[in-house]
C-alpha cells in the first residue's frame, strides 16, 4: 500500500469556529496560535475522553528529572498564552478530511510496514518501562518537499497485530508543515489503530501556557533539544516534558490513559533514533545532519544522555538493559554507540541518504 499521500497530507486543527481566542500569536508567516481555554481545548472532543479530568502538572516533582545536556543556551519563550488558556497551532479547515485520513493510515516510522521509511536506531524490549529521555541535537538539512527526515524518542507496545506507541522530537516535512523550518512534534497511535499528530485531531492535551507540542524551532540557536516522556505514577496518563538548562522545566501536556489499551501499565519497548520517508521517486532524504558517525560524536548527528524509567520508576541508563540496534540501509545511513566516562551512553546516527538505499 502507498501510504505516502497519508504520511505527507497537510495536518489541521479541529476547533470551534465561533471560540473567539483571548489572544493570538504570529510568530512567522502561516504559523499562527490561539490562545484557547484549557478546558474547551481540541484535544478533549475526542470520545474517549469525555468524562477525562485535565492533570494540570505530573505528580513526579520536576526535579526528579535529570536536567543534564551540554547545551549553553538560555531558553528564551516566544509566546504565553493568558491563564486558563493553551496555544493551540491555527491551521485551514479545508485540510480535516486530509487529517482524517492520515491519522487513520499512518504507520509507525519505526516499523517495516512503511514503503520507503530508513531507520537508525537503538531500542530496549525489556519493558515493563515507564518513560524514556534523551538529549538530541537539531539539525535543519536539505530535504525535497515531499521527503520527511525525523530525529524521535518512543514508548510503544504491541500484540496480536495491535500497536500503541508515543514519540516526540523534532521532523522536517514541508508537506506536512507547510514550510521549510524544523519542527518539534509529538505523535500517538492507540486503541483500534486511532491516532494523531500534535493536536490536529482530538487526543492530547496540551498543558504548557508557553510551549505547544507543535513549534518552528528557533534554528540556529536552538541546537538541541532535550525531551521526557514519561507515564504519570497516579493517573497513568503520558507525559512529555521539555527539559532546559538553567531554566524551569517545561510540561508540554499530555497524552491520556483513555487513548490506549496496550500501555495503560507500561510500555514493552522504548527506544531513539533518526528515521526518513524517501520521495515519490524514491530518492531518500539525509539523515540527522547528513553525515555518517565517526569517532568524533560531534561531527554527527547525536542522542546523549539516554536513559529509561524501569518498572519500578527507577531512572537508569538504557545500556543497563538488553539493547537493540536498528539499522536496515548501511549504505546510505550509519549508527555508533559509546560510553563517556562511564557515565555518558551517546548514539551517534545519520548519512547522506541517495537513490540506492532501498525499499
Amino acid at each position: 500500500m502507498n501510504l505516502l499521500p497519508f504520511l505527507f497530507s497537510p495536518a489541521l486543527i479541529r476547533s470551534d469556529p465561533n471560540m473567539v481566542p483571548l489572544r493570538t500569536f504570529k510568530i512567522r508567516e502561516n504559523v499562527t496560535y490561539d490562545c484557547i481555554n484549557i478546558y474547551k481545548q481540541p484535544g478533549l472532543e475526542h470520545p474517549l475522553l469525555q468524562n477525562h479530568k485535565i492533570q494540570m502538572k505530573p505528580s513526579v516533582a520536576r526535579h526528579e528529572l535529570k536536567n543534564q545536556t551540554d547545551n549553553t543556551k538560555t531558553y528564551k519563550n516566544k509566546m504565553g498564552c493568558p491563564h486558563g488558556t493553551v496555544p493551540i497551532l491555527r491551521n485551514s479547515k479545508e485540510y480535516i478530511t486530509n487529517a482524517q485520513l492520515f491519522a487513520e493510515k499512518y504507520v509507525y516510522p519505526l516499523s517495516g510496514d512503511s514503503p520507503g521509511t530508513h531507520i537508525a536506531g537503538v531500542k530496549s524490549q525489556n519493558g515493563p518501562y515507564h518513560g524514556v529521555e534523551a538529549s538530541f541535537s537539531i539539525h535543519n538539512i536539505n530535504i525535497e518537499r515531499d521527503q520527511a527526515s525525523y530525529a524521535q524518542l518512543y514508548v510503544g507496545s504491541g500484540l496480536n497485530n495491535q500497536v500503541n506507541f508515543i514519540q516526540a522530537g523534532w521532523m522536517k516535512n514541508p508537506s506536512l508543515f507547510g514550510d521549510g523550518d524544523v519542527w518539534s512534534y509529538g505523535f500517538w497511535k492507540g486503541e483500534n489503530g486511532k491516532g494523531c499528530y500534535n493536536t490536529a485531531c482530538p487526543g492530547f492535551v496540551q498543558v504548557s501556557q508557553e510551549v505547544p507540542i507543535a513549534q518552528p524551532l528557533d534554528q540556529p540557536h536552538e541546537h538541541l533539544l532535550h525531551y521526557s516522556i514519561h507515564q504519570d505514577k497516579q493517573t497513568g496518563n503520558w507525559w512529555i516534558t521539555k527539559l532546559i538548562l538553567n531554566a524551569p522545566n517545561i510540561d508540554v501536556g499530555y497524552w491520556p490513559k483513555e487513548l490506549f489499551n496496550l500501555i495503560g501499565t507500561g510500555a514493552n519497548m522504548v527506544g531513539v533514533g533518526g528515521a526518513v520517508q524517501a520521495s515519490h521517486q524514491g530518492s531518500s532524504p539525509p539523515m540527522g545532519n547528513g553525515k555518517f558517525p565517526t569517532g568524533d560524536r560531534k561531527e554527527s548527528a547525536m542522542f546523549t544522555n539516554i536513559e529509561v524509567l524501569n518498572s519500578n520508576y527507577e531512572q537508569r541508563r538504557i545500556d543497563s538493559f538488553p539493547m537493540e540496534k536498528l539499522l536496515d540501509s548501511p549504505k546510505c545511513y550509519g549508527i555508533r554507540t559509546d560510553k563517556v566516562k562511564l557515565l555518558d551512553f551517546t548514539f551517534n546516527y545519520g548519512g547522506p541518504g541517495g537513490n540506492s538505499c532501498g525499499v
